[in-house]
């Protein structure tokens, strides 16, 4: 709750999603299951938002394997597309040799993370130039291709068409600064060739025209009602891909260009002039992988593409419409499978900002965490456990110091160490003991929310599952006093030892898919035999044999102190502060800005970068909602509350820890994110406004029962708590 904003039309979904997945889960756990990721675009370095994709999917699959399942992990760098070209022309260098720097590095780093793919290819391999062809042909040859004389943008200066990243213009929907193929600025829609009103090349910055030119067109509205029936009652995954992609099908689709005036990419059967549309070949690279693996492996890519299999695919919420819309019409008008799964995560923040590499908000896995001798695992750990898969994550270099002290290092290490240590010293070895009834229950009710909690694709709640048992180990451990039993009775104490190490083993078995590095190096001082990685989750409850040989323990997480936490907080400042320093001269000599590195071009608007002008933000707060009953309105339990106490939360500079009368026998505890606009002492004896009933949570270490209700306005940076315009008895109910 690190932001207190409230809109009250968004409503906790737990019980929708809870109702959508009992009909969504897998109906046999025989067959094979493909997963997939978003590709990776080779245009620029890996950054955090990049593996809140690819890390979920990592410990999904992991997950997979230890419950047996027979699993394929596949991905690849996405080459083609007028960004590539761009960027390469600026350098002065093929895109060929663009991308083949960026793959390399995205491949070296996924291998960094413990990100491991069956097949990492590139989208410009053969077999993605073939089976894109072949995909298409079919579509041609069964009428779901046609030409179409259309106006195109063409700088009369460069003497060339602009497709995509080469114009931009005025998006004709909502107006905002566009981009030639999506209104990235502002209402978020595709956009079709000659759909962008004042259309300006990116090359030269000079005024584009409309010419006439054949391209080539899918029919897309075609598959509506596929698509409806297909988003209703056959796709799995999460409800915020599905409810997404649905809406978009009750608008009404239009048919898609699929050509593009490009060399660089795959050529359109019949005309060298012409490539297929990035967002063609891209996906079809998942096929082209798996062929790849399957010519490896000796297995066959069929089983997955031709209705034997599960196929799953882990994206980022932007590029939904694609997977859900584009994607299986295409399949479906070709013969091919349609994925059963597509999990969409929720976009990423940093530092409470919006994601932004030109305006320096931005963190680059290997600069800023892995070549700062960062161990992968923590982030791996920060990625899983912040938030559930579809909510917005923040990184924040504090709140990942807080989940890393106060959870890996004083729970989960905490007991790994303590009870490897000691056993070591005293025994040397597994000790005389069998699994007690309390032990054997615990760890059976970790594994199977863990199970549960996988299969739901809700990553938080499979590791708050697996460290309540890591608490359940201290407290076993604690209460038991081994310590002080060791001098009275050893037998006894062994027989407290041998439980603690059996639910080490299991700790190493449940936490594997999430810190695999780590646990790892905890399953080998338990002296245990064959790889962690393919030990099955059914081996937690295997108990331990007696008399195996322990070693050493290493201390397996370290506390982030406060000067390295420091020192990371101010190269992101500085890093700010250049792009603003950028920004500021680019505008004052009438000169656009350098690019910054990234796999996609800057989010803001270059154009008004180059004529000095701001480029006109999306209106904040004009999401659209959807439409809730009166019966979700009255599930909240918004009282009125008047503040008692309140202090600054250590550690914190935007926390306050507030105690507040709302009508109960005792004060309620909440945390709230107002001390950049409210001095503690400003708060006492207001009256407020306090939705009563939502989940506790913990920030900096401090648990918040509730959630204090203010307006903002992001654009004059104000925010104001809601109050009564009278005088009102504390616990009074809103309705």
């Amino acid at each position: 709750m690190s932001e207190i904003y409230f809109r009250i039309a968004i409503i906790e979904e737990e019980y929708i999603h809870k109702k959508y997945m009992e009909i969504r889960m897998p109906e046999s756990s025989s067959k094979p299951v493909l997963v997939t990721c978003g590709l990776p675009y080779a245009n620029g370095k890996a950054h955090i938002g990049h593996l809140r994709t690819y890390v979920p999917a990592d410990i999904f699959v992991r997950s997979l394997r230890k419950e047996g399942r027979d699993v394929t992990f596949v991905c690849g760098s996405d080459t083609h597309g007028t960004p590539i070209v761009v960027n390469a022309e600026e350098l002065g260098i093929t895109p060929k040799e663009l991308v083949e720097v960026y793959h390399k590095h995205f491949d070296e780093t996924f291998k960094q993370l413990g990100v491991y793919f069956d097949a990492f290819g590139t989208t410009d391999d053969p077999e993605n130039h073939n089976r894109t062809l072949d995909i298409v042909n079919r579509l041609i040859e069964k009428d779901y291709v046609y030409p179409k004389t259309i106006e195109i943008a063409y700088c009369p200066k460069c003497n060339r068409f602009l497709p995509d990243r080469y114009v931009e213009g005025s998006c004709p929907h909502c107006g905002e600064i566009a981009r030639g193929d999506e209104c990235d600025q502002g209402c978020g829609k595709h956009l079709e060739p000659g759909e962008l009103l004042n259309p300006v090349c990116t090359i030269c910055g000079g005024p584009a025209e409309y010419r006439q030119q054949e391209h080539f067109f899918f029919k897309l509205s075609n598959f509506s009602d596929y698509l409806m029936d297909y988003l209703s009652n056959d796709l799995g995954g999460t409800i915020n891909a599905r409810n997404y992609a649905l809406g978009w099908v009750r608008q009404g689709l239009t048919d898609w260009c699929i050509t593009r005036n490009l060399e660089w990419g795959v050529k359109f059967p019949g005309h060298d002039d012409l490539v297929v549309y990035v967002w063609v070949d891209a996906p079809i690279g998942y096929i082209a992988f798996t062929e790849e693996w399957a010519a490896k492996a000796g297995d066959s890519w069929e089983k997955y593409w031709k209705n034997e299999g599960e196929i799953v695919h882990f994206i980022g919420g932007d590029i939904t419409y694609h997977h859900c819309i584009f994607w299986p019409a295409m399949l479906k008008g070709a013969d091919y499978s349609a994925p059963t799964a597509v999990v969409a995560s929720g976009m990423v923040k940093i530092e409470d900002k919006k994601f932004s590499k030109s305006r320096g908000n931005v963190v680059w896995v290997g600069e800023d965490y892995l070549d700062h001798g960062f161990h992968p695992d923590l982030l791996r750990y920060y990625l899983a456990s912040y938030t559930s898969h579809t909510k917005e994550l923040n990184f924040s270099w504090r709140v990942l110091q807080e989940k890393i002290n106060t959870e890996l290092v004083a729970v989960l290490g905490n007991f790994l160490y303590r009870t490897m240590l000691f056993a070591f010293k005293n025994y040397g070895e597994v000790p005389e003991g069998e699994v007690e009834p309390e032990v054997r229950e615990e760890i059976e009710k970790a594994l199977k929310e863990v199970k549960t909690a996988m299969a739901e694709y809700e990553f938080k709640k499979a590791v708050d599952s697996a460290m309540s048992l890591a608490s359940f180990g201290n407290i076993y451990f604690q209460s038991h006093e081994p310590w002080s039993l060791i001098k009275q009775d050893k037998a006894a104490c062994g027989q407290v030892l041998y439980n603690c190490l059996h639910l080490a083993k299991a700790l190493c078995l449940i936490f594997e898919p999430v810190t695999p590095e780590s646990m790892e190096t905890a399953w080998k001082e338990l002296g245990q035999e064959g790889d962690l990685h393919t030990t099955m989750y059914d081996d937690t409850l295997v108990p331990l044999k007696v008399g195996t040989k322990l070693a050493k323990p290493k201390i397996l997480f370290t506390k982030l102190e406060d000067d390295r936490i420091e020192e990371m907080e101010e190269i992101a400042n500085q890093r700010v502060k250049a792009a603003d320093a950028k920004k500021t001269a680019g505008k004052g000599n009438g000169k656009e800005p350098a690019k910054s590195e990234g796999m996609e071009p800057a989010e803001e608007a270059k154009q008004a970068e180059k004529t000095g002008e701001a480029a006109k933000p999306a209106e904040e707060g004009k999401e659209k909602l959807p439409t809730i009953e009166y019966e979700d309105f009255a599930k909240l339990d918004i009282r009125v509350g008047k503040v008692l106490l309140a202090e600054p939360v250590k550690k914190s500079k935007k926390l306050i820890r507030v105690e507040v009368d709302i009508g109960e026998e005792k004060p309620r505890q909440l945390v709230a994110g107002l001390a950049s606009y409210y001095a503690p002492e400003e708060l006492v004896g207001k009256s407020v406004i306090v939705l009563a009933n939502l989940k506790p949570a913990k920030l900096c270490g401090v648990e918040s029962n509730g959630m204090m209700l203010a307006a903002d306005n992001c654009a004059d940076n104000i925010v104001a708590t809601l109050m009564p315009d009278k005088e009102i008895k504390p616990g009074s109910r809103i309705r």
